[in-house]
Parts: C-alpha cells; sequence; structure tokens
C-alpha cells in the first residue's frame, strides 16, 4: 500500500501542475474519496479550504483536533461553520488516560516549566489523536503556507509524510496572507476575530499571544522557549 500510494504522488503531480487550489482539492477528492480527509483549527488558511471543500460538497472528512484547552474564539467559529454549511465537523479528543495522567503529575500548567513537558503536553493533546484521525486514510489536506516558517521555503505541495505513511497536500502553500484575507472577506466566511486583534497563529490559550507588527508568525507560539524548540509535532517529518 505505501509503495502505490508513492508511486500515485509522482502519478498526480503534473495533473496538479497549474490548478487553482479549489480545483486541485476537487481532482484529489476524487481521486481519493473515502480516504481523503482535511485537519482544520478554523485558522484563515483552515477556514478557506472548509469553504473550497464545503460549498462544492466535495467528498472530503473535515476534522479538528480538540486539545481542551482551545480559545472561546475559537469554538465560536467551528460552531458558526456547522451552521453556515450545514455540516458536523468531526472531533477529535485527547485520550483520557493519558491526559489525566499527565495532568495529575506534573500539574495543568507544567508546560511552562520545560521544552520536555510543553512537547509531551502537545503530543497527548495533538500528536496522538491526529495519528487517530489520519489512520485509515491516504491523503491528509493541511493548511501550511510557506510564510508560516522558513523551513518551508522549499516544501513541495503535495508530498510523502513518512511520519503518518500518508500523502499530504497543501494547497495555499504559495499564498500570501493578503491572497487569504482577501478569500476570505470576497466569500463571507467566518473566521477567528482573534486574527483581528494580533494573534497570527492560534492554538491553546495558554500557549497562544498577540504579537507585534511586523514579528515572526511563531513569536506568538511557546514564547518563553528557544526558537529552536517551537514545534508541537503535528507536521514532523522524520
Amino acid at each position: 500500500m505505501i509503495e502505490t500510494l508513492k508511486s500515485k504522488l509522482e502519478e498526480l503531480l503534473p495533473a496538479l501542475d497549474g490548478l487553482s487550489p479549489q480545483d486541485a482539492i476537487a481532482l484529489l477528492a476524487k481521486a481519493f474519496e473515502g480516504k481523503i480527509v482535511f485537519s482544520t483549527s478554523f485558522s484563515w488558511e483552515d477556514q478557506a479550504i472548509s469553504h473550497m471543500i464545503l460549498s462544492r460538497d466535495l467528498p472530503v472528512n473535515i476534522f479538528t483536533l480538540d486539545t481542551g484547552r482551545l480559545f472561546g474564539e475559537t469554538y465560536y467559529v467551528w460552531s458558526r461553520t456547522n451552521e453556515l454549511y450545514n455540516t458536523r465537523i468531526n472531533a477529535f479528543y485527547p485520550n483520557q488516560e493519558l491526559i489525566e495522567r499527565f495532568v495529575t503529575d506534573k500539574g495543568p500548567n507544567a508546560f511552562y516549566e520545560s521544552v520536555e513537558n510543553r512537547k509531551g503536553c502537545c503530543y497527548i493533546r495533538k500528536v496522538e489523536p491526529l495519528q487517530r484521525a489520519l489512520a485509515g486514510n491516504q491523503l491528509w489536506i493541511t493548511g501550511l503556507r510557506a510564510e508560516h516558517s522558513p523551513d518551508r521555503s522549499d516544501l513541495p505541495q503535495l508530498e510523502w509524510d513518512e511520519t503518518n505513511q500518508i500523502l499530504k497536500f497543501h494547497p495555499l502553500l504559495h499564498w500570501s496572507t493578503d491572497q487569504v484575507r482577501a478569500f476570505i472577506n470576497e466569500n463571507g466566511i467566518p473566521y477567528n476575530t482573534l486574527h483581528d486583534k494580533g494573534f497570527v497563529s492560534i492554538g491553546c490559550a495558554p500557549c497562544t499571544r498577540a504579537v507585534m507588527p511586523g514579528d515572526d508568525f511563531r513569536a506568538g507560539r511557546w514564547w518563553w522557549e528557544d526558537k529552536t524548540s517551537k514545534e508541537c509535532g503535528l507536521h514532523a517529518h522524520s
């Protein structure tokens, strides 16, 4: 199965060349029907992609990772999206036993105390639930953009994710923030109002804050840590 998926990557690259994000998603939805998923955190990018999927009723399963520590504004966008598009976005939660043990042993805010604790919290609240959400699927659509990180400047739009053993597609990889915002406004798409208050990357409430204009994209995430450790593991490559 793995070799078959890898061979599909080579077959799809020329077919995707030159397509708009909407048409590319439609092509992949047909090619991987029943085995294609999109993970949303209700960010600008993810809301734009959700609109591309839901407005055309494409057969893509949309899910989110509810860490239990999200902002109230995030839950509002989730609810509003369900209402507007008459859909039900699937939710994946942390394993109850793992999170109970972690919080009991280390405390509710242990992630501030060390990188090890923070990565342990991220693993329980996001990485392990993601693994369950991706299980049995063949293609994963994400909202990654090259502007988010210098490490993504050479990222291919369609790639093989060795860690999760799945094909991975980034439809908005080469879009600018202005393009994403314009698409949101033109289509009346609900978005997280924290973006209007200086929040660029929105994750768990205790680990996210607003940034100043011109600050690095990741400056509002895990700001108490060294820059080199600022990843949660969702998009790690082995």
